[in-house]
């Protein structure tokens, strides 16, 4: 029996919004059926316009709000319903953590199938406006103008912008600059439909020092390379580094694996809990410095290491972990498949001081099975992988190697609550989970998780 959609495209209807969605949406039930409405807030009546149908769900536009949330609140940028950055301008900050954690709770009891699990409260930011280290601005020709913005929600539309409440002031200047020398010296911009064009994107990186990096990602060839020095260390305060790179690749991911330091340094330096690290246009490194902090330092109580315990920080990126892990542990072996990422490691170690340390370039899921066939039995894991998880390898070696304590640090509820499935099932205890607020306005999560390993599977 087909099932009854009670709502078809362009319907007009009333709804109660009782949840937030993964992505930020309101969502509430018409008529029994679920419907998505972005820039709504949970404990609201709106009103909505039906856009889209499918067998599930419906997706609804605000066209009004009959009664507003006490959390409602006038969004501060402009650009906050047309940019697909910040979702939850329209919510104040005490609800935004609220709904943080509530997502973290929803996925841990829908993915993870955990019933009555402790979810911490969210630790707020120190800082929710200018907190972002690390800006990309993509390039679009718009009415006859090279202009670099922002994607709109879902998309590759750009928004042009003339500033962003959530970006260091300097990745704004960076961008202006790059503008001005595109449109004065006929640099086009790179068309993904059209496959010509040249300027692709332009990502700044800011210390928290005030140093500024400038990468100016290119299809090909970068022309009218002096102009473009010129423009940027004359109008940019604290340029330190200016760098090329190619990408002639057909996909969505920003930078290429070509680079060049057009002029300045290749690094620039950033201080984390005390070390300094050199950060490279291709190192990972989270985007909110203040509250990169509280997270570390976090992780590492959970991880409640010792001066006997051997380590291993999988996805360590540039070692960030790995070395303040170091202060505490005997050995850490951090592991890593991007080779600029692993060179800024050693060096990073180097420049500490750091000797107990010692980094691979490998796939996790390759390294991590070879190291533990090859006997090692590691005291503490840590984890931080990408938004898709851990490969189910890493997982099988972790469980594997006989270790007692994971802490694993994640970006993304549903890949994290389902690897905590799976390590709960193969003998470990979720003992814990904070949820932090790393990126404030938008409906991101980092959350901090520690398992340890039971006697005997429950």
């Amino acid at each position: 029996m087909n099932k009854v959609i009670p709502v078809k495209k362009n319907d007009d209807i009333e709804l109660y919004i009782d949840a937030f969605g993964s992505e930020g949406q309101g969502v509430g039930r018409y008529k029994g059926f679920i419907v998505f409405v972005a820039g709504a807030i949970d404990g609201e009546v709106v009103k909505a316009h039906i856009i889209k149908t499918t067998k599930n769900y419906a997706i609804g536009k605000l066209i009004g709000v009959v009664s507003p949330s006490e959390h409602r609140i006038a969004p501060e940028c402009e650009y906050a319903r047309l940019c697909g950055g910040c979702s939850l301008q329209h919510v104040d900050y005490e609800h935004q953590l609220d709904i943080k954690r509530r997502h973290v709770a929803d996925a841990f009891e829908r993915i993870g199938g955990f019933k009555g699990v402790e979810i911490g409260m969210t630790i707020a930011s120190p800082d929710i406006r200018r907190y972002r280290n690390k800006a990309s601005f993509p390039a679009a020709q718009v009415d006859g103008r090279i202009q670099l913005g922002l994607y709109a929600f879902n998309s590759h539309r750009l928004i042009p912008i003339n500033d962003c409440m959530i970006q260091h002031s300097s990745a704004i200047a960076v961008k202006n600059a790059v503008e001005r020398w595109a449109n004065e010296y006929g640099v086009t911009a790179f068309d993904e439909t059209k496959k010509s064009g040249e300027l692709r994107h332009v990502m700044v990186r800011v210390s928290t020092a005030g140093d500024v990096m400038a990468a100016i990602v290119t299809r090909g060839k970068l022309n009218r390379k002096e102009e473009l020095i010129a423009l940027l260390t004359e109008n940019v305060a604290g340029i330190k580094s200016i760098i090329h790179n190619i990408n002639c690749r057909d996909t969505n991911v920003i930078l290429g694996n070509d680079y060049e330091t057009i002029w300045g340094s290749d690094t620039i330096p950033e201080t984390i809990c005390g070390k300094t690290f050199n950060v490279s246009a291709a190192s990972f490194l989270q985007v909110n410095p203040k509250q990169t902090e509280k997270l570390y330092t976090l992780a590492l109580e959970k991880a409640n290491i010792s001066d006997a315990d051997t380590v291993a920080d999988v996805y360590c990126g540039i070692g960030t972990i790995s070395l303040m892990a170091a202060d505490k542990a005997k050995r850490v072996i951090g592991i890593e498949e991007i080779e600029r990422a692993i060179i800024d490691a050693r060096a990073n170690a180097f420049a500490n001081g750091v000797e107990n340390a010692e980094f691979i370039c490998a796939k996790a899921e390759e390294a991590l099975p070879k190291l533990v066939d090859g006997g090692l039995a590691p005291d503490c894991v840590i984890l931080d992988p990408p938004r898709k998880g851990c490969d189910e390898a890493v997982l099988d070696a972790i469980v594997k190697s006989g270790v007692r304590r994971v802490c694993y640090v994640s970006c993304n509820p549903s890949t994290l609550a389902r690897d905590c499935r799976l390590l709960c099932d193969a003998g470990f205890e979720l003992i814990s989970v904070d949820p932090i607020d790393m990126f404030p306005w938008t409906n991101h999560v980092e959350t901090v998780v520690l398992m340890t390993k039971m006697d005997k599977i429950k």
